[in-house]
């Protein structure tokens, strides 16, 4: 395995003022163990690298093969945030796309029957392109946009079964305080909230539901796989709206005056 893995430990342990047996009671092994992967003379099982990555919020990738000790003020400084895996959202791999037959992007619709699957294969390009696509021409050609099928009441008006359009984020810092987004987690899949930022924290965001019902609830940055801006959504139905009485009594009398009118224009052209 790669010489930075027992450096890099060191260095992270050190990071956070921690000792050999802290780390150890943390990750529930035994401080031999641990010993020996930060000096080098043993190498960590598939679990206990996971525990490592998840520990310490550094990505695998850049455990074992990044020499962190080259990292600027800044990285550390997202390391003691917890939010280096990914605050940004810049270390996504390249968006795995569609285009058509003229080579221009085209919206790809995740179909209720494809939902499970999506947080496994938004990366590979077999799943993406089986894909059911289509375009809309007044979206913008520049950007590219994906369809994802909602379930749920949580996020009125726009209802269960209607399929919402999503512009992807590449950059997390650009998200807009209480706005809708669709959030692809990895323990809940994909879901359509609205995100809050928490003053003070870069590594969690709130998402909360138009409907009251729901409860707002914490993720962390480093759980979530992709954001889509909400753009527009496609319902089977018109979204039911409550309208009072007074407000049925003024329609009503609208239309009789616009028919009126219409009567009145139609004797006086014949």
């Amino acid at each position: 395995m790669s010489n930075f893995l027992s450096r890099n430990l060191k260095l992270l342990r050190k990071h956070r003022d921690m000792s050999q047996e802290d780390v150890a009671q943390q990750l529930e092994m035994t401080r031999s163990s641990y010993s020996g992967y930060e000096n080098g003379v043993a190498e960590p099982s598939i679990e206990n690298l996971v525990k490592l990555n998840t520990f310490y919020k550094i990505p695998l990738d850049d455990l074992i093969k990044k020499d962190l000790s080259k990292l600027s003020k800044k990285e550390w400084e997202a390391i003691t945030e917890g939010v280096y895996q990914d605050v940004k959202g810049a270390k996504l791999r390249v968006l795995t796309s569609t285009v058509s037959q003229d080579n221009e992007e085209v919206i790809e619709m995740i179909p209720e029957k494809a939902r499970a699957g999506y947080t496994l294969g938004y990366a590979d390009p077999e799943y993406i392109k089986v894909l059911p696509t289509f375009q809309l021409p007044f979206l913008k050609k520049d950007r590219k946009y994906r369809s994802f099928p909602i379930s749920g009441d949580s996020m009125p008006p726009v209802s269960e079964g209607s399929h919402v359009i999503g512009e992807y984020m590449q950059n997390w810092e650009t998200i807009k305080n209480g706005h809708p987004y669709i959030v692809i987690t990895k323990d809940d899949g994909i879901v359509f909230k609205i995100i809050h930022r928490i003053p003070n924290r870069k590594d969690i965001v709130q998402l909360s539901s138009t409907n009251p019902v729901y409860e707002p609830y914490i993720v962390n940055i480093n759980d979530i796989i992709e954001i889509w801006k909400f753009v527009n959504y496609i319902a089977h139905d018109l979204p039911e709206m409550a309208v009072g009485e007074n407000e049925l009594v003024q329609s009503v009398k609208g239309i009789q005056k616009q028919v009126n009118q219409l009567s009145a224009y139609i004797q006086k052209d014949s």
